[in-house]
């Protein structure tokens, strides 16, 4: 399965974005993490099928009613068999 790391720009922080993106995640069956990050950005890894993750996507680039995503960069990245999905600390 394909593993895909993205960093969220924009209003993201403070605005429930990270637990958004985990029931977003969660529904579509995807696995990862999403953390915020010093520099004002939201950070995930995803991992699942390729119609899964692009719900995740889609999702982050709009995120939760009070945010404002300036943009989204995708990376992909070696999967790791991760299944779940969860909040991590801050960077």
């Amino acid at each position: 399965m394909p593993r895909l790391r993205l960093r969220i720009h924009g209003r993201v922080q403070g605005v429930g974005f990270r637990y958004g993106m985990q029931r977003a995640a969660l529904d579509a069956g995807v696995g990862g993490w999403v953390r915020n990050r010093r520099d004002g950005t939201v950070e995930a890894e995803l991992e699942g099928d390729a119609e899964g993750l692009e719900r995740v996507r889609a999702w982050a680039a709009s995120g939760t009613r009070a945010a404002h995503v300036t943009r989204v960069e995708v990376t992909e990245i070696p999967p790791t068999g991760e299944s779940g999905f969860r909040t991590r600390e801050s960077e």
